[in-house]
């Protein structure tokens, strides 16, 4: 039996639009909050900003650079309360890069556009779901995120099909896998959250 509304309440709900995957939540463990979550994605969406301009996400090298890059820049900052002024921009920096790093990837590596906008899709789904969950106070579970991936894993899963060679395969089995997981998901927790906690 699925119980949403006795998943406790985060201590700020800026850390639970993140959406960070088991990877990111680690990597954030290791520095217990120290680090703050902003100026580290700054660099990071300035950085894969340039390398875009420049005309490299043709290249094998660009997924797994972008990856890494963000990966250590914006990995460690998970783990921080966001209770900075200016720490409610982390997750939508967050969405920028994962979004555009995946769109750039499958273009440049001539994916369909339909497989690239059933990716892109499933993820906007969530992080809809994700938005407006969190403001009827139906926190989503801990482990959403994980079986999820988290925009960690998504990257990391559109990365290793091109470094594979095989892109499409893998933008075409990830959205199977998200609009199915996320769609369940979805579905049984609305069905599942008590009328009281479904109030606008």
């Amino acid at each position: 039996m699925i119980s949403v509304h006795m998943t406790p309440i985060p201590r700020s709900s800026v850390v639970a639009y993140r959406d960070d995957g088991p990877i990111s939540r680690a990597m954030g463990f290791m520095v217990a909050g120290q680090l703050p979550p902003l100026p580290p994605l700054v660099v990071a969406a300035f950085v894969i900003g340039v390398l875009m301009v420049i005309g490299i996400a043709g290249s094998n090298d660009w997924a797994v650079l972008a990856l890494a890059m963000t990966l250590l820049l914006a990995g460690p900052g998970s783990s921080h309360p966001h209770d900075g002024r200016y720490d409610w921009l982390a997750p939508p920096l967050l969405r920028g890069i994962e979004y555009i790093c995946i769109a750039a990837v499958g273009f440049a590596h001539e994916v369909g556009p339909l497989w690239i906008f059933a990716l892109l899709g499933a993820m906007a789904f969530h992080h809809y779901d994700l938005v407006y969950r969190i403001r009827q106070r139906v926190y989503p579970p801990p482990w959403l995120s994980t079986f999820g991936l988290g925009w960690d894993g998504r990257m990391i899963a559109v990365s290793l099909g091109v470094v594979a060679g095989w892109p499409t395969v893998g933008f075409g089995v990830l959205a199977a896998y998200l609009w199915a997981f996320f769609g369940w998901e979805s579905l049984t927790c609305w069905l599942a959250a008590p009328r009281g906690e479904r109030q606008g």
